[in-house]
């Protein structure tokens, strides 16, 4: 059954990868043409959109940092994200900056400035508007990372975006032919519809959240972490932002029109991702961690900064350390 599985998957990943731009040259690595040594172990950290649920991961991290005196950012060789888990992965890569900044990024201040909010707020299943505007979250990531752009990242770095024209999705990365702003890259990855606006970017791409395609973009940082480092071993380390076990009626559903989907957190399920997580497990099994759990009563929302909501997922963030601390240690080698 799982050969089948596999098999079914990697066809489905072959096929979906022929539209992805080429995101680098197999043979160059980030810091030059060299090849990239194979003989040691190289770790990747990837990490799911969500919203603000990506405040659990930040909280995990510094938990581990905490407890272990380890240096995430000086640890990873390549960091993945896609729309707010884009964010987390060019905060920790681009300054090499600890757990506990990352949480501090994560305030409740910048998450507001993050979502500004339009008149349409209260009426969003009424308009044709998205909810927040661009300008106050470009702002924010002017103030942490200027115009600099991917490429001066301190560790390498890929987010995960959608092109709307292409219709296709979009690799954006530090090492990459093409050179993107770093604060753009973040936009565009996090662009959820609905909520933002589309972004256009300085190269004249239209782009939205790549979470619409991968969610969880642990396999497409595998593959990444292959051309980048070659034939040795890669171990992935994967941060999910909880998962709704919420039941959906089915013979209610049947007579869903656009507003009832909307209701009922269709984005949300649009965006739930296991394909990544099951193809990672059978290519290479222990070399793969996945850190994840049931939302337990936090809202599927991905925009809901009340402080309730919030403490709940900083007690998921604390709850995964609690759960998968000791399997972490022993994966990283620390």
């Amino acid at each position: 059954m799982k050969i089948n599985q596999l098999k079914l998957g990697l066809n489905f990943f072959s096929r979906f990868t022929r539209y992805f731009k080429p995101a680098i040259d197999p043979f160059r690595t980030p810091y030059g043409n060299k090849p990239a040594s194979s003989s040691s172990t190289k770790f990747v950290l990837s990490f799911d959109g969500g919203g603000v649920r990506g405040l659990a991961a930040a909280v995990f991290l510094k938990a581990l940092e905490k407890e272990t005196g380890f240096s995430i950012s000086k640890h990873f060789d390549l960091f993945m994200g896609v729309s707010a888990g884009g964010l987390s992965a060019s905060y920790l890569a681009f300054n090499q900056s600890s757990g506990a900044e990352l949480e501090s990024f994560w305030s409740i201040d910048n998450l507001n400035l993050s979502m500004k909010r339009t008149f349409w707020d209260k009426a969003l299943y009424f308009n044709n508007k998205p909810k927040y505007t661009n300008g106050p979250r470009e702002a924010l990531l002017k103030k942490y990372f200027g115009e600099s752009f991917m490429d001066e990242s301190a560790k390498p770095v890929v987010l995960l975006a959608y092109d709307i024209e292409r219709r296709a999705p979009l690799l954006m990365s530090s090492y990459g032919e093409r050179r993107y702003r770093i604060f753009e890259a973040i936009m565009a990855s996090s662009a959820a519809p609905l909520l933002y606006p589309t972004v256009q970017m300085e190269s004249g791409e239209w782009l939205i959240d790549g979470g619409i395609v991968d969610n969880n973009p642990s396999l497409i940082a595998y593959v990444e972490a292959r051309k980048l480092f070659g034939a040795g071993r890669i171990k992935v380390l994967s941060i999910g932002s909880g998962v709704n076990k919420k039941r959906i009626d089915g013979i209610a559903s049947a007579d869903w029109g656009p507003m009832g989907w909307l209701k009922n957190d269709v984005l949300g399920l649009l965006l739930e991702s296991q394909m990544d997580h099951e193809l990672l497990m059978a290519l290479i099994g222990e070399d793969y961690l996945r850190i994840n759990s049931p939302m337990h009563g936090i809202n599927a929302d991905m925009d809901d900064s009340s402080d309730s909501n919030l403490k709940m997922i900083r007690n998921m963030g604390e709850m995964w350390w609690s759960q998968f601390g000791n399997d972490v240690k022993k994966f990283l080698e620390i």
